[in-house]
């Protein structure tokens, strides 16, 4: 009886203190609360599960060799600035004049210029059409490929990719891999192995093991990022893999969207590619001129475009704050796509302000999810919206995983990040914003053209769906902190 009483006031103790850990730590209000009820309502478990995932790895050592790696990269990269710089001079800057917050917001929190002219910035729909183009640049490479996936698979697309990079490293042009070792756990035996066998460098970006599989698991990186000769760059929502070829014969048709970048948004590619390399490879690749060519012809035109990168090492959510600056900078019309849509409070104000003010805001997300609960917690933060007098579509075709939004015909975003709390805390992700008109016009055209699939919801019928249906999205709210 007495050892009981010492195991139970040892376990309040335990308990007290994991609360407080969580109070202390989580900056998250709705994340605080859901972990603290979890603690204390889930014995032993709760507590589990928050060690595993609700640490904020951002401000502990995990990440510290990667901070390390990267200052001392921007350092670097700081000496090139000038260089860029003198390619603005000349140029119509008119285009970005009044996104001028949205500039400066960036500039300060990511510390380097990022405006940057581009000789192209071109918008690519679908595998079908990315991977005939990105197979062309990869053989096209002289002096190096850097290529970064989330998912990469043992399948025809990944093996045509994974022999043009042996072909490339026997022609003498370096090579760079890096993998998620979640999202591309099946290549860790057959593609990777034989990569290096051939002399191509390939890591994962953080080894999963069994001791730390939690961890690692919940931080990935969920960047697609290739860069050839440090020019031609292509960024966006497409990951290696025969799926997202719609020629294929895919029983279930997949809509992507990506960009194929020429110019000096490469470079800032480029230093997101090698500070992730540089912490995973263990490898010291120093700015130089190979990597971070000047000086290339044909000048740059008004294809200006920043690149932005967040990740459990950055100091802020970078992403969500650029989307919720650019949001509160709309004047007429809002059109976002995105795959798994479940916004923090500040976004999703942010969204309902815009619609009250008058702006047209459209959201495009899939009808059918391939996550039940996940879809279904999404589907709870549409009532507040369509009551707000957003539109809100479900894409009916197939499955839409793109991750884009529009601003007035003006301003674009295509990028990696989902609209939700693991793309905006905890993976590591990149977007592009593209101030251009040309581009905003293209991604516009195509969103529209994706409508005609699409099934407009109506507030009146929303809430005509069942109370247990109502009451399942209420519960799955209750985590949507934690997906």
């Amino acid at each position: 009886m007495k050892l009981f009483l010492i195991y139970e006031i040892a376990y309040i103790l335990l308990i007290i203190a994991v609360c407080l850990r969580i109070v202390w730590d989580t900056r998250s209000v709705s994340k605080s609360l859901a972990y603290l009820l979890l603690v204390i309502f889930v014995p032993v478990l709760g507590a589990i599960f928050y060690f595993s995932f609700g640490i904020n790895y951002r401000k502990h050592k995990i990440y510290h060799k990667k901070l390390t790696v990267d200052q001392a990269f921007r350092k670097q990269l700081e000496r090139m600035y000038p260089l860029i710089r003198k390619y603005l001079e000349g140029l119509d800057t008119s285009a970005i004049a009044p996104y001028e917050k949205s500039l400066h917001f960036l500039a300060h929190t990511e510390k380097r210029l990022t405006i940057i002219p581009n000789e192209e910035v071109r918008v690519i729909c679908n595998g079908e059409n990315l991977f005939p183009e990105l197979l062309t640049a990869l053989r096209e490479a002289k002096h190096h490929i850097h290529i970064e996936y989330y998912i990469y698979e043992n399948d025809r697309i990944g093996n045509a990719i994974k022999d043009i990079l042996i072909q490339k490293v026997r022609e003498g042009v370096e090579v760079r891999f890096i993998y998620d070792d979640f999202g591309s756990q099946g290549i860790r035996k057959n593609i990777v192995r034989e990569l290096r066998a051939c002399g191509v460098q390939a890591f994962p970006f953080y080894k999963i093991t069994f001791v730390k599989l939690a961890n690692r698991m919940n931080y990935r990186n969920h960047r697609k990022i290739v860069v050839v000769d440090g020019y031609t760059a292509f960024v966006g929502g497409i990951n290696i893999s025969d799926k997202y070829n719609n020629d294929e014969g895919n029983g279930l048709y997949w809509r992507d969207t990506h960009l194929k970048v020429r110019g000096y948004s490469a470079h800032i590619l480029q230093a997101v590619f090698l500070q992730d390399w540089n912490f995973c490879s263990g490898e010291d690749v120093a700015i130089s001129t190979p990597y971070f060519p000047i000086g290339i012809q044909p000048y740059p035109t008004d294809f200006f475009t920043q690149i932005v990168a967040s990740g459990a090492d950055s100091d802020l959510p970078n992403i969500l704050y650029a989307t919720v600056q650019l949001i509160y900078a709309a004047k007429r019309e809002i059109l976002i796509t995105t795959p798994y849509f479940i916004p923090d409070t500040s976004l999703q104000e942010a969204l309902v302000i815009a619609a009250l003010s008058g702006v047209a805001v459209k959201l495009l997300v899939p009808k059918k999810g391939d996550s039940v609960f996940v879809h279904t917690a999404s589907e709870s933060f549409f009532e507040e919206l369509l009551e707000a007098g957003v539109q809100v579509y479900r894409y009916e075709r197939g499955f839409v995983h793109a991750k884009t939004f529009v601003i007035d015909g003006e301003v674009a975003s295509v990028g990696t990040a989902n609209l939700d709390a693991r793309s905006f805390s905890l993976n590591f992700e990149v977007n592009a914003l593209v101030y251009n008109k040309a581009v905003a016009g293209d991604l516009q055209r195509i969103f529209y053209d994706d409508l005609k699939d699409a099934q407009l919801l109506t507030l009146g019928s929303w809430r005509k769906r069942s109370w247990l249906k109502q009451l399942g999205e209420r519960f799955a709210r209750l985590f949507s902190p934690f997906l």
